[in-house]
């Protein structure tokens, strides 16, 4: 019976253990709602209240701060002109030759007969229209001054763009709009004069080829004719109403272009520059610093208060006046018409310091132990004799001073070495040149020649205004730029000079993207006179957050005492032209390391080679460098630019640190000082740890292969020099890789192995590269260029530039 019975199978603690069927017990959210009727536990409630709280609390601020936004707005329009705040500023830009500011000019003023004109000392035409509560400020930049045009669109509310209604827009207009939408376009208004001296038969016409030069860079734009009293009162309407354009730029620094201008001489070369006119942006306090564009930045001596010389109603304002001086007479002798506002505390002033005074003891090693010097005791006894030959009569001690020839090296500079580089590829093509001018001189020696007359023609004319010595300089650079972009960063080995000591200064990656490099390894004498920011996006946010409780409010009419400013200013002076000042931030006159986003300018062509001077216009300053040009890359790394050739490039450069957003036009200065636009873009960062390589290449030729195993020549010519570089990894044009094995005899021949077989007409070659840092060359004093009626002589089809920049 015990035999019959089986013993049953008990599960063991790690059965897994399933989940039952739930046989329909599952209730919906509906069924529990019907079951409660109505009743819900507290802490359901309380998170459902809360939700719902949450929710329309949401809302009701997002509608707050619409309704917020839509009142600034509102009030920055309706107090736009009026008494408390600045002059609208409107810049007149004519855009074709024959078409004059004046007459447009002329017909604001005049359109309606209840306005007040003025006109200030510097030529900017005030007009006050109690019609429409406002007053508006007219400048005309000269044709032909770019310069002038591009400072006055930093400061001006709107441009008023004058068409011609033959042409429209002539090669110059369409240079200046170019440069205009680089910088920052203001508001513009389009208008014409002169519709009313058309034909009826081409009106029509004329309008819509006028139409079609607006619409192809301000579409849903339209231009106004500016002909009679109402029309022009119309467009002066629509230049009071229209939708302004926030620049980033004059947004967080105060500015101001000049009303008046006087200029007290101190000393035979500086004075005080006394500069009137109206706070624009932010408040402007005494203690901080100034800008003048194209001569660098300045201290202030105090700020004056003066009357307002342009008010709306000027029949009021002299009787407030008027009471105010009869009720109080002690105040009229006191102050009389001018109160100083604010006078500068050396205490608190910002420093005009740009750049930091390094300590020559810095870094210095510190004294020798005792145990050291005994050392060195020890060492210096312990050396060997050595026999010179030297001349007869020389003592010991001058025959240790006698190097040998052997030993003599030369440390090569940075520069130095550039230039060999680009003699290296070069030599060949003036080896050449020689010879052929040989040949031709030779055959010359042997003509006879006859004195025959000869009459000159259009053709020799033409070549008597050229310069053949720029004609070669240029010539030699686009020859080389086209090898520079066909063999790029490839350098002969010199054969009369050890590679080891050549390319000292060079070293091998395995990775240029992931191989490690010191940002603070080797810096140049130039880094301990630069400031260098801890956190620079935290330093910028910080600096536009904080808000200047102090000093001139925007919309006073002030007078501002720049300190130091040199008499050449006055001198260089033109009238007409207008002076702009602006504000700086804090840290603003700080030298440090600036690097540019630059995109080529579509009509340049000419290689502009790197560490060639040009002109940049960043902001509000103005200034020339020599920059570095570099790939603008996500790595640690960037790869050295020899030429900027057309596309994005960044440039690197010492210059005084300026917050971005920022604008960024960059100019060529040519032979007779005009100045070409080459380049546009913006400020990418402020970073001395910005590391730019320049990368080289030797080249090799297989002389025999087995296989994997080559033997390659002509990358060097010595023994010594392979295995200084048998530590660098080669590659091959066709994409093997390899590295050097040994050595084979005495004259550059070495064994190499690959990841594969080398094809016969495969090239070796070998990276090496160099950290390179821009030149000190920051000069913020830049001449004015010659005013000009055409734009620059560019090899590109016009419609192809427009279309690419608008």
């Amino acid at each position: 019976m015990a035999a019959d019975t089986q013993e049953r199978h008990r599960a063991g603690a790690f059965k897994q253990q399933n989940k039952s069927h739930k046989h329909g017990r599952h209730k919906t959210k509906g069924e529990v709602d019907k079951q409660a009727k109505g009743r819900v536990s507290v802490k359901v409630l309380s998170k459902k209240v809360k939700k719902i709280t949450s929710k329309l609390n949401r809302r009701n601020q997002a509608n707050q701060v619409r309704q917020q936004k839509r009142e600034e707005a509102i009030a920055q329009k309706r107090n736009r002109g009026t008494q408390g705040s600045p002059p609208h500023l409107v810049a007149i830009v004519p855009l074709c030759e024959g078409v004059y500011a004046e007459s447009i000019l002329d017909a604001l003023k005049t359109c309606d007969d209840t306005a007040t004109v003025h006109t200030s000392d510097l030529g900017l035409t005030h007009v006050s229209v109690p019609r429409f509560k406002q007053r508006f400020s007219f400048v005309s930049a000269d044709y032909g001054d770019l310069n002038a045009l591009l400072d006055v669109a930093k400061i001006a509310d709107s441009l008023l763009l004058v068409y011609s209604p033959e042409y429209g827009v002539d090669e110059y207009g369409e240079y200046c709009l170019a440069c205009l939408f680089a910088q920052g376009m203001p508001a513009a208004v389009h208008v014409t004069q002169g519709l009313k001296d058309v034909p009826s038969k081409k009106l029509a016409d004329v309008k819509r080829g006028l139409q079609k030069h607006v619409e192809r860079r301000f579409p849903k734009e339209k231009c106004h004719c500016v002909d009679t009293d109402q029309e022009a009162i119309l467009v002066l309407r629509h230049i009071g109403n229209q939708k302004l354009k926030k620049i980033s730029l004059r947004e967080f620094r105060p500015h101001l272009i000049a009303e008046k201008v006087e200029f007290e001489s101190e000393q035979d070369y500086e004075g005080t520059l006394k500069v009137s006119g109206y706070i624009r942006g932010q408040m402007l306090s005494v203690n901080s610093l100034v800008h003048l564009p194209g001569w660098g930045d300045f201290q202030m001596k105090q700020i004056d208060a003066p009357d307002d010389p342009y008010p709306i109603h000027p029949r009021n304002e002299k009787k407030k006046r008027k009471d105010s001086l009869n009720t109080d007479e002690e105040s009229m002798t006191m102050e009389e018409d001018i109160k100083v506002l604010e006078v500068a505390n050396p205490a608190r002033q910002e420093t005009l310091q740009s750049e930091v005074i390094p300590d020559p003891m810095e870094g210095e090693q510190t004294w020798p132990t005792e145990e050291e010097l005994k050392q060195a005791k020890l060492d210096f006894h312990e050396k060997q004799k050595v026999v010179k030959k030297v001349p007869k009569g020389t003592s010991e001690y001058q025959a240790a001073w006698i190097v040998d020839s052997e030993g003599e090296q030369t440390d090569d500079s940075e520069a130095s070495e550039d230039e060999a580089d680009e003699d290296m590829a070069a030599t060949s093509e003036e080896d050449s040149d020689d010879n052929e001018g040989n040949r031709s001189v030779a055959g010359t020696e042997d003509m006879e020649y006859d004195n025959v007359s000869v009459t000159f023609r259009d053709g020799e004319k033409y070549d008597a205004t050229i310069d053949v010595d720029e004609e070669e300089k240029m010539l030699a650079k686009y020859k080389e730029a086209r090898m520079d972009e066909m063999f790029p960063d490839e350098v002969d080995t010199p054969a009369d000079a050890p590679a080891r000591i050549r390319f000292q200064r060079y070293r091998g990656l395995k990775s240029f993207r992931t191989s490690p490099w010191d940002p603070k390894e080797n810096l140049p004498a130039d880094y301990a006179r630069i400031f260098n920011f801890q956190n620079f996006r935290s330093t910028r946010k910080r600096v536009l957050a904080a808000d200047c409780d102090e000093g001139a409010m925007p919309g006073w009419y002030v007078t501002l005492h720049i300190a130091n400013v040199p008499r050449a200013f006055m001198d260089s002076y033109t009238s007409g032209s207008p002076v702009a000042v602006f504000g700086m931030l804090p840290h603003e006159q700080k030298m440090s390391v600036v690097n540019f986003l630059l995109k080529r300018y579509p009509g340049s062509t000419e290689p502009i080679k790197s560490k060639e001077r040009l002109i940049f216009h960043v902001g509000y300053r103005r200034f020339a460098a020599c920059p570095v040009f570099s790939q603008h890359t996500n790595g640690d790394k960037h790869k050295f630019e020899r030429f900027f050739r057309s596309g994005i490039a960044v440039a690197t450069v010492y210059s005084p640190i300026m917050f971005p957003p920022a604008s960024v036009l960059v100019f060529k200065e040519q032979e007779n000082g005009d100045q070409d636009l080459v380049a546009t873009g913006s400020i990418l960062s402020v970073s001395p740890d910005r590391v730019v390589t320049k990368r080289i290449v030797l080249s090799g030729h297989p002389f025999k292969i087995n296989r994997k195993l080559v033997v390659v020549r002509y990358m060097f010519f010595n023994r010594e020099d392979i295995m200084w570089f048998k530590p660098v990894e080669l590659r091959s044009k066709h994409g093997r890789r390899g590295h050097i094995k040994e050595a084979l005899g005495t004259h550059g021949h070495m064994k190499c192995l690959f990841d594969g077989q080398l094809k016969s007409q495969d090239t070796v070659l070998l990276n090496l590269y160099k950290r390179m840092f821009p030149k000190w060359t920051y000069d913020p004093r830049v001449p004015r260029p010659p005013n000009r009626t055409a734009g620059p002589e560019y090899n590109t089809n016009k419609e192809e530039i427009i279309s690419e920049l608008f």
